[in-house]
């Protein structure tokens, strides 16, 4: 489920918004009011994957709704999008219950990245080729079979798996290693590949990217 509550009550932000979630494979529900968007949470108890709030718009503001559902138990993660940067209503974002804040004007990649990371963070498994990682119990299959392998290598392939569209850098692999260095590195993703029989590409300068 990949389901968006928006609350944006500026007409040409919110057409652009829409256009742009759905076309990186989100359905939109969408709001120009706070009551709207109140209503549509309530109707659609545990359906929304997300909440993007704007935070000044008409009849209750995105701070006051996000603190009504947190305080009703909904904890749906929600991103505030605001014109608002100053550290104190920053704060009050963080204090509503938002797990992100993006000031306007903000880059829309950006946007999808942090959407896409914030829902990468909630999922139980992840998907690769013929692999199946259960994070909840730190298990890998392939296909109905247990893959056995050391935590070091476990660590380094779920994190490229999470990654798994974009490189991840040489400095965070090596933060999982316990001999933290570039040719330790380098053996262990030599290991990866051949165990499982996977292509891992390095970038120099940039990372390691699973392909």
């Amino acid at each position: 489920m990949n389901r968006i509550l928006l609350l944006e009550d500026d007409p040409i932000l919110h057409k652009t918004l829409v256009k742009l979630l759905t076309k990186n494979g989100f359905e939109v529900d969408g709001a120009k009011t706070g009551e709207e968007a109140l209503n549509l949470s309530y109707e659609n108890l545990n359906k929304y994957s997300l909440y993007l709030f704007d935070i000044n718009v008409p009849l209750i503001n995105g701070l006051d709704l996000l603190k009504e559902l947190r305080d009703s138990g909904d904890k749906t993660p929600a991103i505030i999008i605001s014109a608002l940067v100053d550290i104190n209503s920053i704060t009050k974002g963080f204090i509503a219950g938002a797990d992100d804040y993006i000031k306007k004007p903000f880059d829309a990649d950006e946007l999808i990245i942090r959407i896409k990371a914030k829902m990468r963070s909630l999922e139980k498994f992840l998907t690769y080729k013929d692999f199946k990682i259960d994070l909840e119990k730190n298990i890998i299959y392939r296909g109905n079979d247990i893959i056995s392998m050391g935590d070091t290598l476990k660590k380094i392939f779920i994190t490229l798996v999470k990654k798994k569209d974009d490189y991840v850098s040489k400095d965070e692999l090596l933060s999982i290693i316990e001999n933290n260095s570039d040719g330790a590195l380098r053996v262990n993703i030599a290991k990866l590949k051949k165990k499982l029989d996977i292509e891992i590409d390095n970038l120099r300068g940039v990372g390691y990217k699973i392909i």
